[in-house]
């Protein structure tokens, strides 16, 4: 996680602490690869917190961060979980041209649960983010996931399955939402492991390439074998 470990929103399922961020740190994408080379690892995934008060909300760290990975371990796969960033297209573009090869940005949930669990997020905003990756370079994948157990109906959440393919999604997870302490959202419900089943085999029906669904899935879940290159080479 770069740009910090404090978020200028606070989400309701989130235990990121919310607040002030400080002084943004230019050397940290030389960092974060200095530490990707010395783990030896064939995939990275760079996320971060929100960072609201800066301009390009962060974008041009990301953008130095896959850089600096490619540098120094050209033949590692890096995708990038990237904020909304306020819907800014510039800092989207950013990001983009530094050309990773996924790239994540996730709905969370149902768009009626929003006020609850993103109340600073848009669930049409996030849905233009990705499609317009898409659309910046097709070469690049997209991906998105969600959280289930915090009351959703399972008709909504067909319809966010719909809404991502046609918004260019390629890759979908779908993991069980658990509650980080007792200040933030209840669980409303635990999900069995054969509805997880059943909503992958739903998933795959609309036509996304790649998805990942059951109680332990997190968007970094196997992540690796989602790269472009590793897909396609089975």
């Amino acid at each position: 996680m770069i740009l910090g470990d404090t978020c200028t929103r606070a989400c309701g399922f989130c235990a990121v602490k919310t607040g002030r961020p400080g002084v943004l740190d230019l050397g940290e994408p030389i960092r974060v690869a200095e530490a990707v080379e010395k783990m030896g690892l064939k995939h990275a995934v760079i996320t971060s917190v929100n960072r609201d008060e800066l301009e390009d909300g962060g974008a041009s760290i990301f953008a130095g961060t896959i850089r600096q990975i490619r540098k120094r371990i050209p033949e590692c796969g890096i995708e990038v979980l990237i904020p909304d960033f306020e819907g800014n297209e510039d800092a989207l573009a950013t990001v983009m041209r530094a050309r990773p090869d996924i790239l994540n940005h996730n709905v969370e949930t149902i768009p009626r649960l929003y006020p609850q669990v993103r109340p600073k997020a848009r669930y049409p905003r996030s849905l233009e983010v990705l499609q317009r990756a898409k659309r910046m370079d097709a070469s690049v994948y997209t991906k998105s996931g969600l959280m289930l157990g915090l009351g959703e109906e399972l008709d909504e959440v067909i319809q966010v399955f719909r809404d991502l393919r046609a918004h260019d999604v390629e890759i979908l997870t779908v993991g069980q939402y658990l509650r980080p302490t007792a200040n933030h959202l209840p669980i409303v419900r635990y999900v069995t492991p054969d509805e997880f089943a059943a909503l992958k085999i739903e998933a795959l029906k609309l036509g996304f390439r790649h998805v990942e669904s059951g109680p332990l899935v997190r968007s970094s879940y196997h992540a690796a074998s989602q790269v472009p290159a590793r897909v396609a080479a089975g």
